[in-house]
Order: C-alpha cells, then sequence, then structure tokens
C-alpha cells in the first residue's frame, strides 16, 4: 500500500479514536450532575457535549505537541505510519474493552501506551521513546489523581465550612446551579485535554508520510476542528455505562459535592494543559470524588470499586501497548512494509 493512502487510513482510525474517546470518558464531565439529579442523562450528555467543542476555542496546541513527540523515528521512514495506526488499534481495543466493562480507564494513556509498544516492537530499544515527553506524562499518572483528590478535599472542606449556617434547602439550590458551571467548566478541560492528542497523533504522521512539511509547527485547522469535532461526537452518543461507576459507585454526592469535584478536576486540567501534560482526565475527576467524599465521610466510599479503577488505570499502559506490539508484529509479517 502506498504510504500516501496509509496515512489517509490512519487519519480516518485516529478520528475514531477521537470518537471513541469521546463516548469512554464522557461520564467523567457528566457522572456528578447526573448522580445529583441536576441533569437528566441525555440533557447532561448535550452539556458536555457543547462545552467539549468551546475549548477548541481556548487551549492552544502545547499537548499536542508533547503527543506528536512521544515516539522518536526518521520522518522519512514509512514504518512511522505503520507504528501510529498500530498503536491506534492498542488504544481503540483497550477502550472498548474497559468501556464493555464499565470501568474508567484512561484513553490517554491507552495511546501511549499503544504507540510505545508498537515504536518498541519496531525498534526492540527503548532509545525511540522520547523520554522527556514520556517522562512528564507518566508522573501525571500519579499527580493527576493526587491533585484532583487535594482540592477536592480543600474545595468541599473550605465551601462547607462557608455554608455551614445556611439551610440545606438553599445550599442544594445554589448548588445545583453552580454544578452547571464547574460541570461546564469540567467538560472544557476535558475536551481541550484530549482532543488535542487526537491531534498531535495525525500531525506527526502526516509530517512522517510527507503530507506535511518537517517544518510544520502545527497541524492544519481542519485537523483541529475534526478532532474537537470528533470528541463532541463521541460524548454525544456514549458513556451511560460508565456514568454509574463514577457518579454512584464510588462514593454517594450531593449538588455541593459534585460542584466542588467538578471545580477541582477543572483547575487540574486547565493547570495540565498550560504545561503542555497529556494527563487522564479519569484519573482526575475519579481522584477529585474521592476528595469531596472523605470530607464528609472515608467510610462512605467504596473503597473495594476504587481499588478495580487503580488496577485498570495500572494495567492500561501496559496492555494497550502489548496490542500496539502485536499489531506491528503482525503488520511486519505481512510485509506491510
Amino acid at each position: 500500500m502506498a504510504v500516501s493512502s496509509l496515512v489517509w487510513i490512519t487519519v480516518a482510525v485516529a478520528i475514531l479514536f477521537d470518537v471513541i474517546n469521546g463516548f469512554h470518558d464522557a461520564a467523567n464531565s457528566i457522572a456528578t450532575v447526573v448522580s445529583t439529579r441536576v441533569l437528566s442523562p441525555r440533557l447532561a450528555v448535550l452539556w458536555a457535549t457543547v462545552f467539549n467543542f468551546v475549548a477548541l476555542f481556548i487551549f492552544r496546541e502545547g499537548v499536542a505537541n508533547t503527543i506528536a513527540k512521544i515516539v522518536h523515528i526518521g520522518h522519512s521512514d514509512p514504518a512511522f505510519v505503520w507504528v501510529v495506526i498500530c498503536g491506534l488499534f492498542g488504544a481503540i481495543v483497550w477502550n472498548l474493552l474497559t468501556w464493555w466493562w464499565g470501568l474508567p480507564s484512561s484513553s490517554s494513556h491507552a495511546l501511549i501506551g499503544g504507540l510505545s509498544g508498537a515504536a518498541l516492537a519496531y525498534a526492540g530499544s527503548f532509545s525511540i521513546l522520547n523520554e522527556a515527553s514520556l517522562v512528564k506524562t507518566l508522573y501525571f499518572i500519579v499527580l493527576a489523581p493526587v491533585i484532583g483528590l487535594i482540592l477536592g478535599f480543600i474545595f468541599m472542606a473550605i465551601t462547607m465550612n462557608l455554608f455551614r449556617n445556611a439551610r440545606p434547602r438553599k445550599v442544594d439550590r445554589v448548588f445545583r446551579i453552580g454544578q452547571l458551571f464547574s460541570a461546564a467548566a469540567y467538560s472544557i478541560g476535558h475536551g481541550g485535554n484530549d482532543a488535542q492528542k487526537t491531534i498531535g497523533v495525525i500531525w506527526a504522521v502526516m509530517v512522517a508520510g510527507g503530507v506535511l512539511p518537517t517544518t510544520a509547527t502545527s497541524a492544519p485547522y481542519w485537523v483541529i476542528i475534526a478532532s474537537y469535532s470528533a470528541m463532541a461526537f463521541g460524548t454525544l452518543i456514549g458513556g451511560r455505562r460508565i456514568i454509574k461507576t463514577m457518579g454512584m459507585g464510588i462514593t454517594s454526592l450531593k449538588p455541593i459535592g459534585g460542584f466542588c469535584a467538578n471545580l477541582a478536576g477543572a483547575v487540574t486540567l486547565f493547570g495540565a494543559t498550560a504545561l503542555k501534560i497529556p494527563v487522564s482526565t479519569t484519573h482526575t475527576i475519579t481522584g477529585a470524588i474521592v476528595g469531596v467524599g472523605s470530607v464528609t465521610k472515608v467510610r462512605g466510599i467504596r473503597w473495594g470499586l476504587a481499588t478495580r479503577i487503580v488496577w485498570a488505570w495500572i494495567f492500561t499502559i501496559p496492555a494497550a501497548g502489548v496490542v500496539g506490539a502485536l499489531a506491528l508484529y503482525l503488520a511486519r509479517l505481512l510485509n506491510a512494509w
């Protein structure tokens, strides 16, 4: 197959991954507003979809640049395109499996794992991986949920203290409205960080395939629009399997807690995106929900479920990496390049 044809196939697969990312991670944005009954699942999905797309007008391509440089392969090497498409395959397979199981794993780390696994299978050496881009991403596997947890705890403690003398009914009414804004902010943070990962993949593969010059400093604008649109569309069509796990399974939330969890997650995502670090929106909001829940009732947190989620996090990168590597080996056996 001609490299140029494969580039466009890879672009299509990357857009498909973005759609799957959207419906896999939709629950992150809307779980709290659904579990607190501020919005119905259908309206919550529409709310998240709109603000996923709004992120297009707020964030630049810092995260995209980081993802585009995860792997070191010469841009004149046609195998780079195969590494990307096999890596995407690994990420898609793992995302679909965890979506089916109802586990909120990370689409971001599935993508990084798939690309890294395919690259290692190609080169047989860790030198092919960009250590600077990879290390800061790996650090935030731990830091993102911890930051979300700490901020969730702080915001909840401060908010409860400020409203300690208010009537419960008034507090609920205020924060039912507040949750709309915090959920919107979180959806903007989700779209801004996650859609850029697909932009980075497409940008890299278009340069590798000669569609863009090696001096290109950004992706074409149509790629940016397509990536954000695919993310928003994915959010619109899915996510319900994980809503119950995220919003109702970990701990019981009231509107005040949902507001603080989304606010903590949004702050974490905005900060990470500003620093050009691809983080897991799933890890972030899970940490924030646990932080909020621990203020009111530590025993109310379902630690058994939380442990299952953590194990899904741990296995995401290696599992997606194995699938990506197997796909690359198969492509090599078929003399794809």
